[in-house]
């Protein structure tokens, strides 16, 4: 047996130990304890231990993590000579509800000089707050909606996976719990991945890269994935976290789609159409249609401005369109006289939108070339002309036919013009409705040589020299009825 002296030694050598110690005799007594052992139980004196294993055990309920409670306990183990290495317990004491801590536990078994059991110890350590920051971080690991792996550095096998990383993937905990970082690959496809799988088995951060995990339906998910070294308890572990990409992918799939589209009608539109950026009207592009119909290849339009293209032959119309523009944000049907590279000038019609490329702001502008349309209504007006400059075989409702189409939609104002006589205007009239010179000249009782005479004379004073002329002038004038 190890003397009062020897055992009074150890006390001495053990007292001021951080690491809490239990001394236990093979009779089952506990027969001292140092301060730290006692703080770690919530006790004043060694009194609140309760003097034998029986008692400590009706005062001090134990339970592993998982909360079951321990049947043989640690103190039991080491009364029966058995050495153990830290056992994680909970510790709480039946007569103080509120007192709950986590000991690490490990024994020591001193024997006599004959092998048998002198003295039994137990070496307590507080790892409560080391639980306590662990729950926490456990809770908010799973709440994060962010995804989130753990895996284990020494095996590189998954230890701890988040809701956020299961509902992205389509994986249960179960398939990912316990299986290899190769197994279930975070690096997939990644970026840098000989980097990344470096970083990982020297434990060293892993920085963010594009990866594809491949998902347990067969399918892929594009992911942001970066990894951070942990401690879960004394393991070293590598933290990964995401960021979902696929929608993002899908996105840019889709725009890339809408912009292909976009560019393929663009570049094969009948029509010429050109892109130009709002600020300075400098072109970005035109299509096939604009360079075949103004002359000009598109590599010759690059950053250009249409200032300096001279495309528009009146200053006037170019202002009074950006000024349209400005108010409206779009324009249809703007009509204008352009210009093309060799001098040509060309009736057209400009419709222009405002439109959002990339996050710039854009001008799109159609140019309907209309010149043979304008040249076919100049032709048919001037056939119109030709043929009312004699009327006599019209009738009054073709006049009036012919007159509209010549000048649509003009108003007439009432009343007849001072200048003429009384009889000018009766001859005026009488021609609007469509009367030759000798039914006029029946209808008022004079010679057909004194209707001529009249009739030059209101030529004269209304400034035109057809007859066609005098019935649209009349028209508009109140001369018609």
């Amino acid at each position: 047996m190890t003397t009062g002296v020897d055992r009074s030694q150890l006390r001495q050598i053990i007292a001021g130990l951080t690491e809490g110690v239990i001394l236990i005799e093979p009779d089952q007594r506990i027969t001292w304890a140092n301060a730290a052992a006692l703080a770690m139980h919530g006790a004043a004196d060694l009194a609140e231990l309760g003097g034998t294993v029986a008692a400590y055990r009706d005062r001090f309920e134990l339970r592993y993590r998982n909360h079951h409670v321990i049947t043989n306990t640690p103190i039991e183990r080491v009364l029966s000579g058995e050495s153990f290495d830290e056992v994680i317990v909970n510790v709480r004491r039946t007569d103080r509800p509120d007192f709950d801590v986590m000991h690490r536990i490990r024994s020591l078994v001193i024997t006599d000089a004959a092998g048998a059991p002198d003295c039994l110890v137990l070496i307590l350590s507080d790892v409560t707050p080391q639980f306590e920051a662990e729950e926490r971080f456990e809770k908010t690991f799973n709440a994060n909606p962010a995804p989130a792996l753990i895996c284990r550095l020494s095996d590189l096998r998954h230890v701890k996976v988040n809701l956020g990383f299961l509902e992205m993937t389509g994986y249960t905990r179960d398939a990912v719990i316990g299986r290899s970082a190769y197994e279930i690959d975070v690096l997939n496809e990644a970026r840098n991945r000989d980097l990344a799988i470096a970083r990982l088995n020297a434990g060293e951060t892993i920085p963010q890269m594009e990866a594809c995990l491949r998902l347990p339906d067969g399918g892929t998910r594009f992911v942001i994935v970066a990894g951070q070294p942990i401690d879960m308890g004394d393991e070293p572990c590598m933290l990964f976290t995401f960021a979902d990409l696929d929608l993002r992918k899908k996105a840019e799939t889709a725009l890339r789609h809408s912009e292909e589209r976009f560019a393929t009608a663009f570049r094969l539109a009948p029509v010429p159409t050109i892109l130009c950026r709002i600020d300075g009207f400098s072109v970005i592009g035109v299509n096939q249609a604009f360079g075949r119909v103004f002359g000009y290849p598109e590599e010759a339009l690059a950053d250009q401005g249409l200032d300096a293209l001279g495309l528009w032959s009146d200053r006037a119309q170019r202002e009074r369109f950006e000024a349209d523009l400005a108010a409206q944000g779009s324009v249809l049907g703007f009509e204008a006289c352009l210009r093309s590279r060799d001098g040509v000038e060309m009736d057209c019609l400009v419709s222009a939108e405002r439109v959002t490329i990339g996050d710039e702001a854009c001008l799109l502008a159609v140019l309907q070339d209309i010149s043979d349309r304008k040249r076919t209504e100049r032709e048919l007006f001037a056939a119109i002309e030709t043929v009312m400059a004699d009327t006599s075989w019209f009738t009054r409702s073709l006049i009036e036919k012919l007159g509209n189409l010549r000048h649509p939609g003009v108003e007439a104002p009432t009343g007849p013009s001072p200048d003429l006589t009384r009889r000018e205007g009766e001859v005026l009239r009488l021609i609007c409705q469509g009367l030759g010179d000798a039914a006029i000249a029946k209808r008022l009782g004079l010679t057909p040589n004194t209707v001529r005479n009249h009739a030059a004379s209101l030529y004269r004073k209304l400034g035109i020299h057809r007859r066609g002329e005098a019935i649209i002038w009349g028209r508009e004038n109140g001369f018609a009825t």
